[in-house]
């Protein structure tokens, strides 16, 4: 192979050819693009990198070009004449072999592609180009952003995508960085590693098709057939009767880590100063604090996030007359400051169940494959970069409340909400009335939560025509509610909620 270009100038094509052949080289032969030793003068194959990386090293501070023979990275070790090497073909042990050995020694202490925090680094960088010299408007990654947004917006085909491309290139000033092809412009919106997966479910809310059910063809429960009917009654195999959007939340986790500011806001609930008697903050609720009791190493480590969930449905057509029903499940993190965790961009879209009915009840199905990643996140994420401490550490987070109203309430929590047991404190003691006229259902025992001396208490007529001496019950705890529904109480609970499934939930 042509090593000639490591002695060239560093501007030159032909170091920039070198420098690409040279990692493909590695890449083909290590089988890995995040375990590579880089040659360059300062890291002289000590240290292990991703490909990006590397490549600014090698860009940035020239490569050992003492470094003839490429054994770290994949060609085989040539024996030499010279008596002084002493070296015996027959020793069974190659020096490559040894090279590779220990960099499989070393594989658990860097993480994947998608959690180098320097090649996100590079991704960003150069997506902060201006868009051509002098614009401070638009950088090359939010211009491709907002086109990207037009294409799917309008349903552009990529044909029609990549001739806009073009176009927008030849129309700006020479020296812009808009992509003419589509594979650059997916290479660096697909590099900031937010991927989804589409997932095919049951039309009747049954199952999803994955795990055991991923090459099935009918629901094994109600037995109808996963592909979606025609108008001439045949199935159109290939195409899914309903289908769910899942977006990982743990990469995102990750890329908030991986920004400076975002990862110093994480942790602002430990710097705060509390004040006695006022919860100006979730850390100070009675739930956080119990965690902490609880579980001591979580609570002892402040980049450990706190997670809401918030769920209800929604009308996409934008058309009262539509019955269609769409439901959004969106994460909260409860670790930034009261004046950013309601902020739209730190909102975290998880699922998107499309219609054209409700789950209702079924909705645990859906929530299976978000459940089992924060399972995962309880158990801890190993090797994800905290950009503000400059360090790798163990991430966890724990699910501790629901955002919903009461229909949702009953679908998330599987409780009733209606009808005579619909009090969540007074389950089964509930004072609820049947009006004669009006064949509704009220509730009359609100006024045990007025202080003891409220003149509310000793009204008659503005009420039922009593008084009120009672006292408020006490909540239900989660091990009392747990209890109650693996015993079989069924007036108040409908069945075990899928949220039990994680280890601190009750």
């Amino acid at each position: 192979m042509d090593k000639s270009w490591m002695h060239s100038d560093r501007r030159s094509k032909a170091y920039e050819f070198g420098v690409e052949a040279f990692l493909n080289f590695a890449v083909e032969n290590l089988l890995t693009t995040t375990h590579i030793r880089c040659p360059c003068v300062k890291c002289v194959n000590l240290k292990l990198f991703g490909v990006g990386i590397i490549r600014d090293h090698v860009y940035f501070n020239g490569i050992d070009q003492s470094y003839k023979n490429w054994t770290f990275h994949g060609e085989p070790w040539e024996a030499t004449t010279n008596a002084s090497r002493n070296v015996e073909e027959d020793d069974g042990h190659s020096r490559y072999n040894f090279v590779s050995e220990e960099i499989d020694m070393e594989d658990n202490d860097f993480g994947d592609f998608g959690s180098d925090p320097y090649e996100f680094a590079n991704v960003i960088g150069d997506g902060d180009q201006p868009v051509y010299p002098g614009c401070r408007k638009y950088t090359k990654l939010s211009a491709l952003v907002k086109l990207y947004n037009l294409k799917a917006k309008h349903g552009m085909s990529d044909v029609c995508f990549i001739e806009l491309l073009i176009l927008q290139g030849d129309l700006l000033r020479e020296g812009n960085t808009i992509p003419t092809s589509m594979y650059e412009a997916k290479k660096t919106l697909c590099a900031l590693g937010l991927s989804y997966e589409k997932m095919h479910a049951c039309p009747n809310d049954c199952i999803l098709y994955r795990k055991e059910y991923e090459d099935s063809t009918n629901c094994p429960t109600c037995g109808i057939s996963r592909w979606k009917e025609g108008k001439d009654s045949i199935l159109k195999e290939g195409v899914p009767a309903k289908m769910v959007w899942y977006f990982p939340p743990i990469p995102r986790f990750k890329r908030m880590f991986q920004s400076h500011e975002t990862a110093k806001s994480l942790t602002w609930h430990a710097a705060r100063k509390s004040i006695n008697g006022q919860m100006s903050h979730p850390a100070d609720s009675p739930s956080w604090k119990l965690l902490d009791d609880k579980w001591p190493e979580f609570g002892n480590e402040p980049r450990n996030l706190r997670l809401a969930l918030s769920s209800d449905e929604f009308n996409p057509h934008s058309s009262l007359s539509s019955r269609y029903s769409c439901w959004p499940v969106i994460l909260v993190t409860y670790n930034l400051p009261p004046w950013l965790c309601m902020k739209r961009k730190f909102m975290m879209l998880t699922l998107l169940i499309s219609g054209p009915k409700q789950p209702g009840n079924d909705i645990d199905v859906y929530l299976e494959p978000l459940i089992d990643d924060l399972k995962s996140l309880w158990d801890g994420i190993r090797g994800v970069y905290d950009a503000h401490n400059g360090e790798y550490f163990t991430l966890r987070a724990a699910l501790m409340w629901t955002i919903n109203d009461f229909p949702a309430y009953e679908n998330l929590s599987d409780c009733v909400v209606k009808g005579y047991k619909a009090c969540l404190i007074c389950g089964d003691d509930t004072p609820s009335h049947r009006l004669k006229n009006g064949h509704k259902i009220s509730y009359i025992g609100h006024r045990k939560w007025l202080p003891i001396n409220h003149p509310y208490r000793r009204q008659r007529a503005a009420f039922n025509g009593k008084p009120e001496y009672g006292i408020p019950p006490e909540p239900l705890t989660g091990e009392k509610v747990l209890h109650m529904v693996e015993n079989g109480d069924r007036v108040c609970w409908k069945k075990k909620s899928i949220f039990f499934d994680l280890e601190y939930w009750k």
